[in-house]
């Protein structure tokens, strides 16, 4: 960001009004995507906070030949915009036990195929209560980079930042079945601040 900043103030120095007007709109831009506001949540135990900004795409039970751990889940599936924040925060408290990276394609994130093909980070998580959860980053069609800053073993934190997508990506939620689901299809939704669910 600095780095913008620098060749945009030899753009004006240079006399190049114009360009130099473009790469600063770029930085700020860049300045406003990477922003990492403060949040405190007051989750109680069993609650599920929302992994990510953006707009609850859909909510489904899925058999277990489709989900991550092999068992019928409930799928919640969020996609944030260009727009949204995209840091990305722990939803329940626990201990990381798997976290699995896939490479693969860069659908459009807003599609349900992106779920299947597009390039996505697993983390399974064991919450305080010994009930397993899944949430899943998958990258869209401009972001090619997810980054996971949390390891396997590691306990963490509801609401503590684990990592981030670049411009325009997916999470998804997978909880046991008999959760309470309080998210709703078209839904908006602030990462570490949003109830999504209850664990049964």
């Amino acid at each position: 960001m600095c780095a913008g900043w620098l060749i945009t103030l030899v753009f004006a120095l240079l006399g190049l009004s114009f360009i130099a007007i473009i790469t600063g709109l770029i930085s700020l831009f860049i300045c406003f995507f990477f922003r990492d506001p403060e949040r405190n949540n007051s989750a109680k135990e069993g609650e599920i906070l929302t992994p990510a900004d953006g707009r609850v795409l859909a909510v489904e039970e899925i058999t277990g030949d489709e989900s991550p751990s092999g068992e019928a889940v409930l799928k919640i599936s969020i996609f944030m915009s260009v727009f949204n924040v995209h840091v990305n925060r722990v939803p329940a408290e626990g201990t990381i036990k798997k976290i699995s990276y896939l490479p693969g394609k860069f659908f459009a994130a807003s599609l349900e195929k992106a779920s299947k093909l597009n390039e996505r980070n697993i983390i399974t998580l064991e919450t305080t209560g010994s009930r397993p959860i899944v949430f899943i980053q998958i990258a869209g069609l401009i972001a090619r980079r997810i980054a996971c800053w949390v390891k396997e073993g590691d306990k963490v934190d509801r609401g503590q930042r684990f990592g981030l997508i670049r411009f325009g990506s997916r999470l998804e939620v997978y909880l046991p079945v008999g959760s309470e689901i309080k998210a709703v299809p078209g839904q908006k939704v602030k990462a570490g601040m949003t109830v999504i669910a209850n664990l049964p």
